[in-house]
């Protein structure tokens, strides 16, 4: 997948301070090293940095209250990222919006192979500018965009996502091969059109 380095990196917040509860640190230090993620994720999700500040403001909120329940050595930044993902959904129900209903059927009949590391889709993904890749991916139904986030970009396993989404592992397979395909295609046609703007352009100027 493209490098994400051209995101936008996450403001500090002063969270509060709730003590160590890990043997290799505070469970805040530990938490803090995934904020850029986390801000990554949220931004594509609220598609607006205010609500994605306050997205994962409430998420680490949230972690700290509930620290004494996660299970050392066990996958923190999945933790968070759960947490992050139930809170998104919360405040969709909590807008009369519903957070699955974007081409639902769609997604769970959609028998599209998975990309590999060989096929057409993957080579271009992994060739494609940020900015290039950026606008794609915000064009993405959101059903499709997330899973396809966590999975290329944030690199989670399909179980990790499946349970992070609350659905079963063979609709996040179906959501991620579907995203991948429309992204593939919206690149692909992207490309096409700077081509031919660029060959329009050429003649243009042999026929000055």
């Amino acid at each position: 997948m493209a490098s994400v380095a051209a995101f936008p990196r996450m403001p500090v917040f002063p969270f509060p301070s709730i003590g160590a509860v890990t043997p290799q640190g505070s469970f805040e230090d530990e938490s803090l090293v995934h904020a850029d993620a986390l801000y990554r994720t949220a931004l594509r999700l609220t598609r607006n940095p205010a609500d994605a500040d306050d997205l994962v403001q409430d998420t680490y909120l949230k972690a700290f209250r509930a620290a004494s329940r996660f299970e050392a050595g066990s996958n923190l930044r999945a933790w968070l990222f759960t947490i992050l993902m139930n809170t998104w959904r919360n405040r969709l129900r909590d807008a009369g919006r519903d957070p699955v209903a974007t081409a639902s059927d769609l997604i769970d009949r959609a028998e599209i192979p998975q990309a590999t590391s060989g096929s057409p889709e993957a080579q271009l993904l992994n060739s494609t500018l940020a900015p290039e890749l950026r606008a794609a991916l915000e064009s993405l139904p959101e059903t499709f965009r997330e899973a396809v986030w966590l999975r290329d970009v944030e690199e989670f396993t399909y179980a990790e996502i499946a349970a992070m989404l609350e659905v079963p592992i063979g609709t996040v397979m179906s959501r991620i091969s579907r995203g991948r395909r429309l992204l593939f295609e919206r690149l692909t046609a992207g490309r096409a059109t700077q081509r031919a703007a660029g060959a329009a352009g050429d003649t243009r100027g042999r026929g000055r």
